[in-house]
């Protein structure tokens, strides 16, 4: 069975606040604790413990560790595997091979690879089709420092000729993280996993961020990750449907239940592809995630 995010909206919490792990599951779809960038370096050593002792929901929370290669990954992998959680995010995926030796209370993990390395975007079509991994997350910043540039957006001096990016609203991407975004969507479907949008790291702008999800809800993303609650909302509102569409939907789910090939709603001729999209608008349209 495909694994799918318990909704919409997904939240980092760093793994050093506690404090903060219920009001973060509570007001959002799935909580991500984090004991990579979001946790103090220092922290990281009670960080852990406050992953193995947390009594969130194991269903609706996922534990980022810190990358391959790095003194932190064995230690959270240890932590986690003493933890009730198995859906777990690895930052800067490149080549999953490390877990063919990793101790066998791990191998039923569910891994979210985050693809935001150059590697890792080359590399993305094998990280999907790791039986490991369950869906694909993309991040910008990481990329493009990699990359050795300075900004993954475009500035709201910049006139690009496609009018800014995602959704057209200024500060939308510029061109290699528009084609990572891309890839990991394609990826992911390709290997019958879901993929993961991106954080809109300027917490303020809650019209951009509402225009990057609605662009990811309609271009076949799963779900939409924040690292503000603030955010939320708008994520959710973006990924439920409009009246308009939920009309048309269920029409098309009422006449293929009359019909085994294509037909006419409301003058449009519908087959196989558009019966996908129907459904897709009514399984987001039976989620409650008010």
């Amino acid at each position: 069975m495909t694994w799918i995010p318990q909704g919409p909206a997904l939240l980092f919490a760093p793994a050093d606040r506690p404090e903060r792990f219920t009001k973060a599951a509570q007001r959002s779809d799935m909580v991500i604790l984090d004991l990579e960038d979001g946790c103090r370096r220092e922290n990281r050593p009670q960080a852990r413990e406050n992953v193995r002792t947390s009594t969130l929901d194991p269903m609706r929370t996922i534990v980022r560790i810190n990358p391959p290669g790095t003194p932190d990954f064995a230690p959270d992998i240890e932590a986690v595997a003493q933890s009730p959680f198995r859906q777990v995010m690895l930052p800067k995926a490149e080549d999953l091979s490390i877990f063919h030796s990793a101790p066998a209370e791990i191998h039923d993990w569910q891994i979210i690879a985050l693809i935001e390395t150059p590697l890792g975007v080359l590399n993305a079509r094998e990280v999907a089709s790791h039986p490991q991994v369950v869906a694909l997350f993309w991040g910008a910043e990481d990329l493009t420092a990699a990359l050795g540039g300075t900004s993954s957006r475009y500035g709201v001096d910049e006139h690009p000729v496609d009018g800014g990016g995602v959704s057209g609203h200024p500060g939308g991407y510029r061109e290699v993280p528009r084609l990572t975004r891309a890839l990991v969507l394609l990826h992911s479907a390709a290997a019958g996993k879901v993929a993961l949008d991106a954080i809109h790291a300027d917490t303020a702008d809650v019209d951009g961020a509402r225009a990057e999800a609605v662009d990811a809800a309609a271009s076949g993303f799963a779900a939409t990750v924040s690292i503000h609650p603030g955010l939320v909302p708008a994520i959710r509102e973006a990924y439920q449907p409009t009246d308009e569409q939920k009309i048309w939907a269920q029409k098309v789910a009422d006449g293929a239940a009359r019909n085994t090939g294509a037909f006419a709603v409301d003058g449009q001729m519908i087959d196989a592809p558009l019966r996908r999209q129907a459904e897709v608008i009514l399984a987001r349209a039976g989620g409650d995630h008010t």
